[in-house]
This record gives C-alpha cells, structure tokens and sequence, in this order.
C-alpha cells in the first residue's frame, strides 16, 4: 500500500477540503485540550526555504498532537551535500511516521514523494502553498460561512499562492478573479482547468468589485530578490488600498499569507484595519495542519 501525499489541494475531493475545514475548526476551539492522536509519532521537517510560520505550526502541532518533530535544514543533512533526492527519500521516510517539505523547486518535492514510504507534504513550492489555503479557507468559514458561489479577488503575482487559490476554486466552487499585470499571469494550465471558476483581468478595481474576499502577496518573493524593482515597476498598481476594499462588499475580508511589506502589496491601514483577519488567517495554519496530519498520519501503512 502506498502511502497517501499532500502536494497539492487536488489531492484533496472537496469532501475531504470540506472536513479539514471543519476538524480544524474543532481542534481550535479545544486548543487548551489536546488530544493525543498522534502519540509518538515522528514528523520530519525538511526547510530548504525559510519560515516563520510554517515551521512553528507544523512543531508545535505535532507537540500538540502528542508527537515530535525533527527540523532539517539544508545545511544539516546531505541533501545539501548533493546526496540525490531519491535516496534522502528512501532513509528518512523509512526513519519517521510523516514528511514536511518547503523547498523551491515542486520537482524536488514530487521525487520525494515518490520513494518515500510515508506521506509527504508540501509545506510550500514555487508553483504551490496548498497548507496556506487550508488555513485560508478556515478563515474565511470561520468568519463568513461558506465559500461556495463567492466571489475572490487575487491581486497581484499569479504565484505558487495564486496556483493554489486556482486550485481551490475548482474544488470549493467559488469564482476567483485575478488581476495582474501582463507577463504575471498563473500557469495557463491551471486556469484552463479552473474554467468558468477564474477570470483573468487587469484593473484591480474590476477584480475587486463586490468581492467578498480580497487576498493578495509579496510582490517579490523568496528567491526572487534580484527581480524586486523590476517587480515594484510592473506592481506599482496593484497595491491593496482602502479604494480596493471600498469596492468589494461592505462584510469583505482581507487576507494576506504573510510575511507582508506595508507600503507595497498592501496598504498599511488595510492589513491593520478592520476587515483584515491576518492575525486569524496566521494562527489557523495550526490547526489546519493539525487535522491534515491527522488525516494523513492515522492513515499510514507504517
């Protein structure tokens, strides 16, 4: 039997999306009684990029579950020797009960994924972040009900977080619109097989009317650097203001996976003011991943 990966959210039926939805939930209204579903068991943890988030929630949700997690950086195993991919897999998967990922290239993930003998998650690629939207979309449950039939404004990069709102849209059944500059725009692929669930625009009003969830990112992400004012020139109209969030719903939200750059991407009176659950968003990367573990874990054939 092969183990069950997490890589993208199409791993996911909307079934499946739905109840990650609703355990987190659960789990984060009993934050102060944890269970022990996953006692004694093992994450590790592989951080070829760096986090804030990622790390802290996964760790202290494997704690919270009654397990353990092993950070590894690239500077601390041989895969940053060179040692190849498949064989990093075969050693550490037969080691431990489950596997996070955030690296750049979703190529390194996949190959991982595929000689391990436990399940692997993508805790962040360059092409997808699908445990940012489970956290999102927690959120936005939590705060508003269901997603189903609303409207998603993404302004800005069509980046790995723009893939995986794609991606959500597909399955939850909300319409997405992105707007971005030219040159910008998410993988072709994707939005072909989003369909009538995604509309590609260019003027960030028009993307943002009657919205119900206004979201964006980074202008320039981890990797990207040497991209920045090129980047700031062609995103210079794309900055999430009060004028954008004037023009979605009255109840709309605002989200932002973080770290964010006030003054560029996004207003500082947006991401602090009151339509922002930001705070929210961050914190539920927990207790998504708490129940996506669970799921994952509980299932495995080790």
């Amino acid at each position: 039997m092969k183990p069950r990966h997490f890589l993208t959210l199409q791993d996911l039926s909307e079934q499946e999306f739905r109840f990650l939805i609703r355990r987190g939930s659960e789990l984060k209204k009993n934050r102060n009684h944890h269970t022990q579903s996953l006692h004694q068991m093992t994450l590790a943890m592989i951080f070829e990029k760096s986090s804030t988030r990622t790390r802290v929630s996964f760790e202290a949700g494997m704690t919270q579950l009654g397990g353990h997690a092993i950070f590894l950086s690239s500077k601390d195993t041989q895969l940053g020797r060179g040692e190849p991919v498949e064989d990093s897999a075969r050693v550490i998967s037969s080691m431990v009960d489950g596997v996070i990922i955030r690296t750049h290239s979703h190529d390194m993930l996949t190959r991982f994924a595929s000689y391990a003998c436990v399940p692997v998650i993508n805790a962040l690629t360059d092409s997808f972040h699908p445990c940012q939207l489970l956290a999102d979309m927690q959120t936005y449950f939590e705060q508003r009900g269901d997603i189903k039939s609303k409207t998603v404004a993404w302004i800005g990069d069509g980046n790995n977080m723009c893939h995986s709102y794609l991606n959500a849209a597909r399955i939850l059944h909300f319409k997405l619109r992105i707007a971005c500059p030219p040159g910008y725009e998410p993988d072709q692929t994707l939005i072909s097989a989003a369909g009538n669930n995604v509309e590609i625009v260019r003027d960030p009003l028009q993307a943002s009317t009657d919205a119900d969830l206004v979201t964006t990112d980074v202008w320039a992400s981890m990797g990207q650097e040497q991209e920045q004012q090129a980047r700031i020139n062609a995103f210079k109209d794309y900055q999430v203001t009060p004028v954008i969030m004037a023009n979605a719903k009255p109840d709309a939200l605002f989200m932002h996976c973080l770290p964010a750059h006030r003054g560029e991407e996004v207003a500082a009176d947006v991401i602090d003011g009151p339509q922002s659950v930001v705070w929210e968003q961050a914190e539920n990367r927990l207790h998504a991943q708490k129940a996506l573990l669970e799921l994952l874990l509980r299932i495995s054939p080790q």
